[in-house]
């Protein structure tokens, strides 16, 4: 799909993505209005997984008092509606306009990367507003990757890959994520790789149990043995809401040496920094998702 998602002809052709694109079209100040709006009805009459918020929050922030949690709650709804019309906004938003509004505060760490012809991998979370990360070839001399789960929809699978790529990242799906790499790299490119690293793992999934938010959490294996196989730097994309609509973003180094590192102490190191950025700004991160749905046994 590429950047023709934002030409008229591709959107004649495909008339079910319309509605998409609409909203898309919407100038930021209306756009944020419809947010305000929609803030409203997902906090205060739905109540979209409030209790799922509510729990997680109370318990990963247990020095909080109520009213804090409150305020932070209602934060994080207002964040989280002005995300669905960020994403929507992707879509159409100029190559100028993004570059304003999306900045990396560093991007001569990875310069000097890129001198050497080596890649690196970004440890990503649900954090800020991660969709954005696809505008990285803007700020990035590496070939941007991100990976991706697909999903079920063919609708929002072409939908959300057009988005991700017409800045000129490449979405690859997960389980072909390190395949595509070696491609890459045998082809003589250098790659910076987008991987989220804060999901709940799935039941037989590999993971790594790790003390974070004051609860046993169960972290996916994948990116940390990615990094230490193909020998790349692992970064973690420190994501500021500056105001509505503007973020900036700092590289934090987690390690320059991944082979000499095993992959616990990655995800440890990732989580410690996940953790860090989340009580910074707790509102930014996703709270409605079941997190600690997984429990640690008991041996």
């Amino acid at each position: 799909m590429g950047t023709k998602i934002l030409s008229l002809h591709f959107m004649t052709k495909n008339v079910k993505y319309w509605p998409v694109y609409l909203i898309s079209a919407l100038p930021f100040w209306l756009m944020y209005f419809l947010s305000d709006l929609s803030f409203l009805v997902t906090y205060y009459l739905i109540g979209y997984r409030k209790k799922v918020v509510r729990k997680n929050l109370i318990n990963s922030l247990p020095t909080k008092t109520i009213a804090e949690i409150r305020k932070i709650e209602k934060a994080f709804y207002k964040h989280f509606t002005d995300l669905l019309f960020e994403s929507a906004k992707f879509i159409t938003v100029s190559r100028n306009d993004i570059k304003q509004r999306f900045q990396v505060v560093n991007p001569e760490v990875f310069s000097e990367y890129f001198a050497q012809k080596k890649s690196a991998i970004m440890y990503t979370a649900h954090y800020g507003n991660w969709e954005w990360l696809a505008a990285l070839p803007l700020a990035l001399q590496h070939r941007v990757v991100t990976f991706y789960q697909p999903l079920k929809s063919r609708y929002y699978e072409q939908l959300m890959k057009g988005s991700r790529e017409r800045f000129g990242a490449t979405a690859v799906p997960s389980g072909k994520g390190y395949k595509a790499l070696i491609e890459f790299a045998n082809r003589g490119e250098a790659t910076a790789t987008c991987m989220i690293g804060d999901q709940s793992p799935k039941r037989k999934s590999s993971r790594h149990w790790v003390r974070f938010l004051h609860q046993d959490t169960a972290f996916l294996v994948g990116a940390d043995r990615i990094a230490r196989k193909a020998n790349q730097p692992v970064f973690f994309p420190h994501m500021r809401k500056i105001s509505r609509g503007r973020y900036q973003v700092e590289m934090v180094l987690l390690t320059d040496k991944p082979t000499e590192a095993t992959p616990e102490d990655i995800i440890e190191k990732y989580a410690a920094t996940l953790e860090g950025a989340i009580n910074e700004a707790p509102h930014l991160w996703l709270w409605s998702h079941k997190r600690w749905k997984t429990k640690k046994e008991v041996v």
